[in-house]
């Protein structure tokens, strides 16, 4: 018996239905949305804030609006996403959003988020924060929108800026706590009241793309602030404001800097550390490719005396200053209070610490300052290729160490430290 044929037989409207649909997919990948990318997308939940009643005009408040919109993709059982709306201004109040969620969500700012410029909104039990994600896994935040904090009326009741005024802390726009692998990319932040962002007990963080700006003149702005936190990477941001472009403090572990312009502000700042008598450890410290413009200091690790701790393994490499007023500066006798630091004996321990091709302009005489604890010194300090020269060719730079051990290789400055202070000199 012969073996049966099986034969397809297509009718005409099932070959244009094939066809159309072969030339959609063509047309989705022409555009460079890839069939991944659309399986994505159909596979996520999309809560936007306008179906959940936000105005968006940038005068009602629209709080209710986002805390409603990220309670339903926190509880989505698939991926999920909370969308802000491009071309509108959202009107929020202090907000926290908080997990567990149920899988992984996305905040896809397109629009602007933008803080009440009523400072009666905050409450003096929390000042410090505006919009806060606690305790999120699997959390991105982007969209290529603002989050604007309208800032300029907490810093002119600054006690920075109006002496008048009590000294009081003033809220933070973006805050992150207990997170777990966190994105945060492409994404404006401008005049915060106070920081612009604060990563804090976060594990696994990656910061990409990030424009950050304030007046140079906004006290307390700092561009990042990480502590508590590790395996952490900021790589392509350009942050411009009034106090550190980063911060980087007390509990902070394996975080590696890359590619980053900063100015003006305050420069790249280890600390402050043992503020109160208190312990810090940071260790594991990589800064690279940065360059910094016209900011107050360079590559800075800062301690008050009377702490306790340590800041080890730390690398600043490959970078360019232009304008910097203190280049490179190690300073365990910081002190930023309103009464003048008592001498104390302990202090946290400064070790391991590479500075390496750093080069450009300094507008002060003292390139490095190492001016480090008499109990407690400096030491493993290695400066390698630095060549920094006076802005303008205005006379020669020099570099001072107190109670610190350092080599020094490929550097070149006229005047090293002075014998007169201790420190041990190494040239390679």
């Amino acid at each position: 018996m012969a073996p049966s044929k099986l034969q397809l037989v297509f009718s005409a409207p099932l070959i244009a239905l094939l066809f159309l649909s072969s030339a959609l997919m063509a047309s989705a990948t022409s555009n460079g949305t890839s069939a991944r990318s659309l399986a994505e997308t159909s596979s996520q939940s999309v809560f936007s804030l306008d179906s959940y009643g936000a105005r968006g005009d940038g005068s009602h408040d629209d709080t209710q609006a986002l805390a409603k919109a990220w309670a339903a993709a926190c509880a989505s059982p698939r991926p999920a996403v909370v969308l802000v709306p491009g071309s509108k201004r959202y009107l929020l109040k202090l907000l926290a959003l908080s997990g567990p969620c149920k899988s992984s969500v996305t905040v896809t700012v397109k629009g602007t988020l933008v803080a009440s410029p009523n400072m009666a909104d905050w409450s003096d039990k929390d000042r410090r924060h505006w919009v806060v994600f606690r305790s999120v896994d699997e959390l991105t935040v982007n969209g290529g929108g603002a989050v604007d904090g309208n800032g300029e009326t907490w810093w002119k009741n600054s006690c920075k800026i109006n002496k008048a005024m009590p000294c009081k802390e003033a809220p933070t726009a973006l805050s992150f706590h207990f997170c777990t692998n966190l994105k945060v990319e492409s994404l404006k932040i401008v005049n915060s009241q106070q920081i612009h962002m604060s990563v804090e007990d976060c594990t696994n963080v990656q910061l990409t793309g990030l424009s950050i700006t304030a007046s140079g003149t906004s006290p307390n702005t700092d561009g990042i602030h990480i502590t508590r936190s590790k395996d952490v990477q900021v790589t392509n941001c350009k942050i411009k404001t009034g106090d550190d472009c980063l911060s980087i403090e007390n509990g902070t572990h394996n975080l590696r800097v890359s590619q980053v312009v900063c100015g003006p502000g305050h420069g790249i700042s280890i600390g402050s550390l043992g503020d109160d008598n208190s312990r810090a450890e940071v260790s594991g410290i990589i800064v690279d490719t940065v360059q910094l413009y016209g900011t107050t200091n360079g590559a800075r690790i800062k301690t008050y005396q009377g702490g306790s701790g340590y800041a080890k393994d730390i690398t600043f490499q490959n970078m360019i200053m232009d304008s910097v007023q203190n280049p490179i500066i190690i300073d365990q006798n910081y002190c930023d209070k309103a009464k003048p630091c008592q001498a104390q004996e302990s202090a946290v321990e400064v070790s391991n610490v590479v500075f390496k091709n750093i080069r450009g302009t300094t507008v002060t005489k003292d390139a490095i300052k190492l001016n480090c604890s008499k109990s407690v010194p400096c030491h493993g300090i290695t400066l390698q290729n630095i060549d920094l020269k006076m802005e303008g060719g205005k006379g020669a730079t020099e570099s001072t160490c107190q109670n610190a051990k350092w080599t020094k290789s490929g550097t070149v400055l006229p005047q090293p430290c002075s014998s007169k202070n201790w420190g041990m000199l190494i040239s390679n």
